[in-house]
């Protein structure tokens, strides 16, 4: 869209303000370099449009297309422009947060973004164990989407839709709206775990270290704005 006008908040809206933009940089600021991981984030968009925001990008230098030299295909990468849009897109999920957050209607719960975000939260540090499977049940789903794996090798984690081999260190079990709540509106894992909506089964110490560990991102910790009286 063009506004014809010379100001350059203008001139970013023409850049920025296309349907999925956002949300294309979102992806690419939260680590994801191919196209699959940029299309496994972004749920509902369209080859095609997800091709034309990333060209756009492209063409204003925001974003480079890398050869990897390998069978993987080629890697997308924020550019200088790019990485400074990072204060940017995270001031609009702060205000986004305190002013429209989420009803939670069921069509928004994303099971897909929310296991993306597990992966990318997960605090390997805090896990205690260099080798381990973490395994998540939905109580309320049926067929594939029920069951979803973490792979655990040391900084490294997997986000796997099929067993990705014997045992289950620990195996949480939760309805998705709970797990949902708990990533993305400030339910904490401990109020969780205390109503009963959220059960962990598995090693003690693991266990016992759950909060810490299954850590959600920054902007769940972001408080609702109250309207004033």
């Amino acid at each position: 869209m063009k506004y014809g006008q010379f100001c350059p908040i203008a001139k970013a809206a023409e850049v920025l303000g296309e349907r999925w933009t956002l949300l294309v940089l979102r992806e690419l600021l939260s680590g994801a370099t191919r196209y699959r991981d940029l299309q496994r984030g972004l749920g509902r968009i369209s080859s095609s449009v997800l091709s034309a925001r990333i060209k756009t990008l492209i063409d204003y230098g925001i974003v480079e297309k890398l050869d990897t030299d390998s069978a993987n295909g080629f890697e997308y990468r924020l550019t200088e422009a790019g990485a400074e849009l990072a204060p940017i897109v995270e001031s609009i999920g702060v205000w986004g947060q305190r002013w429209v957050r989420s009803r939670m209607s069921r069509d928004e719960l994303d099971l897909e973004l929310l296991m993306l975000s597990v992966q990318r939260n997960f605090d390997a540090s805090a896990f205690g164990k260099d080798n381990a499977v973490v395994a998540f049940v939905f109580s309320d789903l049926q067929g594939p989407h029920r069951r979803w794996w973490l792979l655990v090798d040391g900084e490294r984690t997997e986000l796997c839709t099929q067993p990705p081999g014997p045992g289950e260190d620990v195996v949480l079990t939760c309805g998705l709206r709970t797990l949902v709540e708990v990533f993305a509106s400030g339910t904490t894992v401990h109020a969780a775990m205390a109503s009963g909506r959220l059960r962990a089964q598995g090693a003690p110490k693991l266990v016992r270290s759950l909060s810490r560990w299954l850590r959600p991102p920054p902007l769940a910790a972001v408080r609702a704005a109250r309207a004033s009286t």
